[in-house]
């Protein structure tokens, strides 16, 4: 009761209790909000925190308007292809159109039937409620009728909302993911964390069940890592680690290493750079443009001591972009590693103009690859891992570096906070050209 005294006098005095509409949508969302309060353990310190889902969109005027433009648009090509006659290329390309809005047309169909079955029901409850014989029996199942409609639409309008979102063609590749130790802060600390951040990622890769392939690994002091290349195969895998690429920063007090003996608080931070690798795509190199040296690859001394030149550095000389790779004692296969590397790097760096352009007019920070930005924290003192783009926090460090479903959730957040921005940013966009959409609205559903 106390709870919901407060959160009644917390929404007049917002202003937001004005009508009856908005009355009964606090009593909803008080109601909620107790149940939730009710069965969750506050005994244990809250571990996370995120941001709304997609369905909060739906509530979104812009959102709604574009929604019914694109419904309206899906009649009228429809009739178009029933009664008008058009030419060949005419009807390749309606058709094309009519099929890319047939998703979204289904959805809004069935949220449509929800929204009169919906009305049906709350009919039927006040007819029986006027009734002097009245059937607690037929009212119970009346009111679970209602609540199954209203999550059902629920459900519709989430799959609605990601109907809209705009498909990346890169994300089913694989990628070749980088970390790499920072150089200018941290000393021990940043070598460190690159090696917990490389079994982080391999963890991950177990996770998700997808190929991990170490391409390059070279070790650093006190068992620290100062730079590894890794080509991960899988499901979707560019999907769920383009958002990883930046720079991650980690505050604790060394375990190894001359820092540890200070016992106070260091930052250090490292990289991660992921580069995808789509496979219809095949990035032309002149091998008159390439220039490969070998070298002996550089070990821990005694027995690892190479002495061959199997280690293999490409150059490719009209950009500068290199790659190199010393993980096994066959220079063939370390060729043919640093090759792929290379390939990889080309492509990104051919399609970086084209991709921050585009981030730059979305606004989207989320899934920007720019090594400069600090894109993450992982606080080992306060127990603490922070997603700078999205607030996102959780709790216990270690049990995130382990790479499982902590992890997961994190990315899975980044995803729904990407696909926010991307709809926003293309219903605003669609906004500003009216003459692409017809007239439609959405305001009763």
């Amino acid at each position: 009761m106390l709870l919901c005294r407060y959160l009644r006098l917390y929404f007049v005095s917002s202003g937001l209790v004005c009508s009856n509409v908005n009355r009964t949508w606090v009593k909803r969302s008080v109601s909620n909000l107790v149940k939730t309060f009710a069965v969750h353990d506050w005994t244990t310190t809250t571990r996370r925190w995120r941001h709304g889902n997609l369905v909060d969109l739906f509530g979104d005027q812009s959102v709604q308007r574009y929604v019914g433009q694109l419904v309206e648009e899906h009649r009228r090509l429809n009739s178009m292809l029933q009664h008008a006659r058009l030419s060949d290329s005419d009807r390749k390309a309606v058709v094309w159109r009519h099929s890319e809005l047939q998703p979204l047309a289904k959805i809004w169909r069935s949220i449509e039937r929800s929204v009169e079955e919906l009305e049906e029901v709350k009919t039927l409850r006040l007819s029986s409620s006027t009734s002097k014989d009245e059937d607690e029996h037929f009212a119970d199942l009346l009111k679970e009728e209602e609540e199954n409609i209203l999550n059902r639409m629920v459900a519709f309008r989430q799959d609605l909302m990601r109907a809209l979102v705009p498909v990346d063609p890169l994300d089913s590749s694989d990628v070749v993911l980088e970390v790499v130790s920072g150089r200018t802060t941290g000393g021990d600390i940043c070598q460190q964390f690159t090696k917990e951040m490389f079994q982080m990622y391999q963890g991950f890769a177990f996770y998700k069940s997808w190929d991990f392939e170490t391409l390059n690994y070279s070790t650093a002091e006190y068992g620290g890592l100062h730079h590894a290349a890794v080509r991960i195969a899988g499901e979707n895998v560019y999907r769920h680690l383009k958002h990883e690429g930046g720079t991650h920063r980690v505050q604790r007090i060394p375990e190894v290493g001359l820092s540890s003996r200070m016992q106070r608080i260091h930052t250090g931070t490292m990289t991660v750079i992921v580069l995808p690798q789509p496979t219809e795509v095949d990035a032309s190199i002149d091998p008159k443009d390439l220039r490969i040296d070998t070298f002996r690859s550089r070990g821990a001394g005694g027995q690892s001591v190479n002495t061959t030149d199997s280690a293999v550095r490409i150059v490719h000389l009209p950009t500068g972009v290199s790659a190199e790779c010393q993980q096994t004692r066959s220079q063939l296969q370390n060729r043919e590693t640093a090759m792929r590397m290379l390939r990889a790097r080309l492509y990104q760096s051919m399609m970086g103009e084209k991709t921050e352009q585009r981030l730059a007019a979305r606004k989207q920070q989320v899934g920007t690859r720019s090594q400069s930005d600090r894109i993450r924290t992982y606080n080992f003192s306060q127990d603490r891992v922070t997603d700078h783009r999205t607030g996102y926090m959780t709790r216990d460090v270690k049990e995130f570096m382990r790479g499982g479903e902590d992890l997961d959730e994190l990315i899975t957040d980044l995803l729904d906070h990407a696909e926010r921005e991307a709809i926003l940013d293309l219903v605003q966009t669609k906004s500003s050209r009216p003459d692409q959409a017809g007239s439609g609205s959405t305001n009763d559903i």
